[in-house]
């Protein structure tokens, strides 16, 4: 095989804590399609293949694991936590938080455009070297490499409720706590048309709660409503607190002044059995017989 430009696979393999027999394989889950377009005699294909197979092991992997670990869930609720695991962004910052994006063969101008950091090319990245994992090691290496990754990112789902729907969740807590109806509005579309980003803000009345990045509109608002949740609570938190803090004030303020009160009132019947007891001091004896 020729040598392979711009990239160490044996440092990948390392970096990324990897273990792979076929070292191509490896190599080809880092290729992004705009390298081979900058550089048609590269030896291999793009990581695209890859990222289809590695979508599907994904899947049933994640689906199986849910399945023995939640006996007791419906199949609505199993379904819900799945999406949630292998969701867009979610997959992104698994490839993120493991380094997979300095390790990309990237065209020129994708990687000047930030293409290591974005967010559809790291969930891309992450799918097709799950593909070339199982290719290479088999289901059972990949199922327990795919478990130790979901396993702190499902207990945080479940502690968030991050499972259910964002959007239906932030609608009633605001029409309840607020009286009002959230909206959404796009304040930016980035990237190219084939891989455009969106960010969507969530707004209670006139006030932003949440921003959420996404690869549609829906995704992102999503994501805003998520944050907007996390947000909302927070205020309304805050305010319970400041109540609870108004209250106890008041409280003592109001039992100083019934402290008072009674001092006053004991100091004016203290003085009038005073000046009672003088004036019946005062009094002529009656020695009339």
């Amino acid at each position: 095989m020729e040598d392979m430009p711009e990239i160490n696979i044996v440092e990948a393999e390392t970096a990324l804590n990897l273990s792979f027999s076929d070292k191509e394989l490896l190599q080809r889950a880092l290729t992004h399609r705009s390298f081979i377009n900058e550089t048609p005699d590269y030896p291999l294909e793009d990581n695209e293949r890859l990222e289809f197979l590695g979508d599907a092991v994904l899947d049933f992997v994640t689906a199986e694991y849910l399945y023995h670990r939640y006996p007791e869930l419906p199949e609505g609720r199993l379904t819900n936590l799945r999406s949630a695991l292998v969701r867009t962004e979610r997959l992104a910052q698994f490839a993120s938080d493991m380094g997979l994006g300095s390790y990309l063969l990237l065209g020129r101008g994708e990687a000047e455009s930030g293409g290591r950091n974005r967010m559809a090319l790291l969930c891309d990245a992450y799918e097709a070297l799950i593909g070339a994992m199982y290719l290479d090691n088999g289901i059972e290496a990949t199922s327990q490499f795919i478990h130790v990754t979901i396993e702190p990112a499902l207990e945080e789902i479940i502690a968030t409720n991050a499972d259910k729907d964002a959007k239906s969740m932030l609608q009633e807590l605001s029409q309840s706590h607020c009286h009002l109806t959230p909206t959404y509005r796009t304040v930016q579309e980035t990237g190219p048309d084939h891989a455009k980003e969106f960010t969507v803000e969530a707004l209670v009345g006139e006030k932003a709660y949440g921003q959420g990045l996404g690869l549609s509109k829906q995704t992102a608002a999503q994501a805003a409503a998520e944050k907007a949740l996390e947000n909302l609570h927070q205020e309304i938190d805050e305010l319970a607190r400041q109540k609870t803090t108004v209250k106890a004030t008041a409280g003592r303020e109001l039992a100083i002044v019934y402290q008072e009160i009674g001092e006053i009132v004991d100091l004016e019947m203290e003085q009038f059995d005073t000046e009672n007891g003088n004036e019946i001091a005062e009094q002529p004896e009656d020695i009339s017989v």
